[in-house]
């Protein structure tokens, strides 16, 4: 069933697209990339829907992941050692991989969120003209960007991220607070 009818039949039955659970991406190591075997990505379809990203940095920001960034994706496989992080699609779509080469491919879109945690690799392949994304960090994280293998303090490092307060998108009762423990 493609995404257009999903969302309807969702909204036929009474349901809006912000009710329903994320899709959960449990990503083991892959080569060189560490990804996270015991914390899934979350990947929330038509979370938000306002094309604004003021908007997306407001839902972010009162859950306690303050928004740091707008622009797109790196081109590059690449992975965070330091937070946990969340992507915001405001505008356009992507194809992205997810875990590394020869990893998860995937087309996100405006009002699409993914929660990335520590360790988890990403890259861009391609995208429209009009790509814009928010990135954001839970609270006193700040990221750093690798591109190899980590060492053993990175290693060390990313099993000791703190978990987030809560959820970037629903808050303390979201979908990361129960998969995520």
């Amino acid at each position: 069933m493609d995404r257009r009818k999903f969302t309807a039949l969702i909204t036929a039955m009474g349901l809006q697209a912000k009710d329903r659970e994320p899709e959960i991406l449990l990503l083991k190591q892959n080569g060189w990339m560490p990804n996270n075997p015991r914390l899934p990505v979350l990947l929330y379809r038509d979370a938000i829907e306002a094309k604004d990203a003021a908007v997306f940095e407001k839902r972010f920001g009162s859950n306690d992941w303050p928004a740091q960034w707008r622009n797109g994706i790196y081109d590059f496989h690449h992975y965070h050692s330091t937070a946990h992080e969340v992507l915001g699609i405001v505008s356009g779509n992507a194809r992205i991989v997810l875990g590394g080469e020869n990893g998860r491919e995937l087309t996100i879109r405006a009002g699409d969120v993914a929660v990335l945690p520590a360790g988890t690799g990403h890259c861009k392949l391609e995208a429209s003209p009009d790509f814009l994304v928010v990135g954001a960090y839970p609270t006193g994280q700040h990221w750093d960007i690798c591109r190899k293998a980590p060492t053993p303090e990175e290693q060390v490092r990313m099993k000791n991220v703190p978990f987030p307060p809560s959820d970037p998108v629903h808050g303390k009762g979201g979908a990361l607070t129960r998969h995520w423990i």
